[in-house]
């Protein structure tokens, strides 16, 4: 358990496989079958094409997973493609030695942007596994020893809060409120895709100052401009300034 990737992995997996036995996924295992062989074998042959030592298959897997537990389609090939797209985008797209986009981010990105028949469903965690998904966050936070608990918190602050002053704003009721938390994807970002520390400032206040960007562009693009997928296009179009690992 050294490696921080393996506990990341055995989270994830259980997430799948709860979502896929207990709220039904529209995702066939032949869809997640492909997806893993496309994403492994395209890892496997990106690293030795760039004579790594190291292949870094967790890091594979890890990816697979999210696009497994995130993104729906209607065909068979578009999640081994955008699979495939997402690991070579990390051999092709690199700045000072990391890699500018998170994989799993970026693939979903991809497949909502050019392959036909893709969509995300945020709702399908339900409000009770969205509960679940708190504790099984705070463990991992607790596990990890909260080396990268600093953006996901923060971004989750000012996201929260964001939605919390819409509400007074409007002067919804709570409900409106809980129904925009109860969302096990917001989690699963927070979490496991803006805290990837390949692609995040190494600087304690440049993830600070990253997680606020991406937090308030999602609330722009979701609340202000009513489209879906804020949090993740906000996090493609924050990248490329903040993956460089710089810091302010």
């Amino acid at each position: 358990m050294r490696d921080v990737r393996i506990l990341q992995i055995l989270v994830l997996g259980v997430l799948l496989a709860a979502g896929a036995w207990l709220r039904d996924f529209s995702l066939r295992p032949s869809q997640a079958a492909l997806t893993f062989l496309a994403g492994a074998a395209t890892q496997v042959l990106c690293a030795r094409a760039g004579g790594l030592k190291r292949i870094g298959l967790p890091s594979a897997v890890i990816t697979c997973l999210s696009l497994s537990i995130l993104l729906r389609a209607d065909t068979l090939w578009a999640h081994p493609l955008v699979a495939a797209a997402a690991m070579g985008s990390k051999f092709a797209i690199r700045v000072r030695g990391k890699h500018v986009f998170n994989p799993g981010n970026l693939g979903i990105i991809l497949a909502l942007l050019f392959v036909p028949g893709t969509w995300t469903s945020p709702g399908q965690w339900g409000q009770d596994l969205a509960g679940a998904g708190w504790f099984v966050a705070l463990g991992t936070m607790v596990t990890c020893r909260a080396r990268r608990g600093d953006i996901s918190w923060a971004f989750l602050i000012i996201y929260v809060g964001a939605l919390a002053a819409r509400v007074v704003w409007l002067g919804q009721s709570l409900a409106v409120f809980y129904h925009q938390l109860g969302n096990g994807s917001l989690l699963l970002f927070a979490f496991f895709m803006i805290s990837d520390p390949m692609t995040i400032p190494n600087h304690a206040r440049g993830r600070i100052v990253h997680a606020a960007l991406v937090a308030g562009l999602a609330a722009l693009w979701q609340l202000g401009l009513y489209r879906q997928n804020g949090v993740l296009f906000a996090l493609w179009l924050d990248e490329p300034d903040t993956g460089t690992g710089r810091g302010p």
